[in-house]
């Protein structure tokens, strides 16, 4: 079984990426960070797994482009692909530049749409297979100097049930998970403390990608801690 984890180089995606190995999946790690990428590539094969880092920032189309062609050729197709990738600039509205709006929608939508595009023509023709996307509780409420990463993973839902309707009767589904805080980089300076470990929402995401039942598509699953 083959899985693809955007931002797998660190924090949750890192931990998705190892939990997906421990589950008998080879995984294909996309990121930014080349160093990064390939030291969870190494703790994935030491697991007994293949693993294929590659370079890509999910908000340019060649860059996904060229990646989803070569775990096509060195992995296949994936049964479980899941966009994890994510940016966040805390701004208030009156102060977010035009640029740094662009690049969360960017990495954080987009990406999710570009990545689910570049892999769905041939999943779709085996039949089978999942989209998962991190979400987040961002994407359920209102976040003062947060407009535009909310803005990102309320698109991100809206995305998942969407996609989730024109995948019905094609033995494909879609799902988000929706973590609250967890103890990632991208938290500190939130004022928020962390409830959960990147591990425990790879367990949750797991669960989604492999034991869901395939009625579940279009769910969105909450993890907001203990």
């Amino acid at each position: 079984m083959i899985a693809v984890v955007t931002g797998a180089g660190r924090g949750i995606g890192r931990a998705v990426a190892l939990e997906l190995a421990d589950r008998g999946c080879d995984v294909a790690l996309l990121g930014r960070s080349q160093a990064a990428l390939a030291s969870a590539a190494e703790e994935i094969v030491r697991r007994g797994r293949r693993a294929v880092a590659i370079p890509c920032d999910v908000a340019r189309s060649a860059d996904v482009e060229a990646a989803a062609s070569r775990v096509l050729v060195d992995l296949g197709v994936p049964r479980v692909v899941v966009s994890n990738a994510g940016v966040v600039h805390r701004t208030s509205v009156v102060e977010t530049t035009e640029r740094q709006w662009d690049e969360v929608l960017d990495v954080n939508l987009k990406g999710t749409f570009l990545v689910t595009q570049s892999f769905l023509r041939p999943m779709l023709a085996e039949r089978r297979g999942r989209f998962v996307a991190l979400g987040s509780i961002s994407g359920t409420l209102g976040t003062p100097r947060l407009s535009a990463y909310c803005a990102s993973k309320w698109g991100t839902v809206g995305f998942v049930k969407s996609l989730a309707e024109e995948l019905r009767g094609t033995g494909l589904q879609s799902l988000c998970v929706m973590p609250g805080s967890v103890d990632t980089d991208m938290l500190r300076g939130s004022g928020f403390s962390p409830a959960m470990t990147p591990e425990d929402v790879a367990r949750i995401v797991a669960w989604v990608a492999l034991d869901a039942p395939d009625a579940m598509n279009g769910s969105c699953v909450d993890a907001f801690g203990p």
